[in-house]
């Protein structure tokens, strides 16, 4: 049996695509859900057609968003205790149809690690690796995401990569490497991006901020210049910042809550099946999110990732740029994004069949 080790929303909405074609084949894969966030999970699940976790390794009356590091450490001693406590009867889960046991895990959380360390270590069942091989170049940029990364990348049996740049990260890697093409969100955003929109006082035109991440947030220097250009920038066109609680009480805590207005918006943040419409007709996107800048890059939307560096190459130097979290480049973006708008590969890639024709010739399907 194929399980799916996964954690976060974001991980949910990229094995999606992969599960339903797993299904497809007549197998019967399962979600083993670690919890790292709790709050969005419901609204994934039924937006994407997947079935409620068949595990939770932490306990669902105790599960919470993990909101900062120093949650880390608990929320992980809980994950593999679960794991250990649970080992025998997961073990016989995964043997129940009689193929190879298998262990999927997704992109670079905590989850991706400690799912491929249960996996190997724990269940003795083999470990997959899908949006495998994405480098930074350093360790401490995108910090955990890169360690993430390499520490899965020692303990994975098969690597699904999502370009052959990704493919070359891993020519020393032990196991077999499958090139995707592309990454399994693209075939996500198939089925949701043409949605209808079903937002109140919509402008006709704007641009989409998502900033949120802790690189940035905890940097207040930084985080307070991207506000303050993005406010100016929503002077000559509204822009839809989206911001969650962690992003709200930042504002609240800097005093910065009266750069928010009519043009430039403070919104909640949506759930996928709204939110993707919604970038699909911005006019441009600011983010420091790797998954957007990917989603922007297969749409061939304007967009600048506001980061020092990225490990993702979808769109650089073409439709993205990276400004390496530096104020002029964000201004130089926003003052010729009209020239950046690219062509969509929505039709042209679909990784998903890749990774599941490659299971099913191991076996596993």
């Amino acid at each position: 049996m194929i399980s799916f080790v996964v954690g976060t929303t974001a991980e949910l909405i990229k094995i999606a695509p992969v599960f339903h074609r797993v299904a497809e084949r007549g197998a019967k894969p399962e979600i083993w859900f670690t919890a790292q966030h709790v709050d969005e999970v419901a609204d994934v699940l039924l937006d994407l057609k997947l079935p409620e976790p068949a595990l939770w390794f932490v306990p669902r009356s105790q599960a919470h968003n993990l909101e900062s590091p120093a949650q880390v450490p608990g929320w992980a001693a809980q994950v593999m205790r679960t794991a250990w406590s649970r080992r025998a009867e997961l073990r016989a889960r995964l043997s129940s149809d009689g193929r190879p046991p298998l262990v999927l895990v997704h992109g670079d959380t905590f989850t991706t690690p400690y799912g491929a360390l249960i996996g190997k270590k724990i269940l003795k069942a083999r470990v997959g690796h899908i949006e495998a091989g994405t480098r930074s170049g350093s360790i401490l940029s995108p910090l955990p995401e890169e360690m993430n990364r390499k520490i899965a990348g020692k303990l994975v049996d098969i690597h699904f990569s999502p370009s052959e740049r990704e493919v070359q990260n891993l020519r020393n890697a032990r196991g077999v490497v499958v090139n995707t093409e592309a990454n399994t969100a693209i075939d996500s955003m198939r089925q949701v991006v043409d949605q209808p929109l079903d937002v109140p006082g919509l402008p006709e035109k704007f641009g989409l901020a998502t900033l949120h991440r802790f690189e940035l947030v905890s940097r207040a220097d930084k985080y307070r210049e991207v506000l303050e250009i993005l406010r100016a920038q929503s002077r000559k066109m509204p822009i839809l910042y989206m911001a969650g609680a962690p992003e709200r009480e930042k504002i609240r805590a800097l005093g910065l809550d009266n750069l928010f207005d009519d043009k430039f918006i403070a919104q909640p943040k949506m759930r996928y099946l709204k939110f993707l419409p919604l970038v699909a007709r911005a006019e441009y996107v600011v983010t420091d999110s790797g998954g957007l800048q990917e989603e922007c890059g297969y749409l061939g939307l304007p967009c600048a990732v506001h980061r020092a560096r990225t490990e993702r190459h979808v769109g650089i130097g073409e439709n993205v740029i990276l400004t390496e979290m530096r104020g002029d480049k964000l201004q130089e973006f926003l003052d010729t994004y009209q020239n950046r708008r690219g062509e969509s590969w929505m039709d042209k890639y679909h990784p998903s069949d890749i990774v599941v024709n490659s299971l099913a010739q191991l076996g596993y399907c």
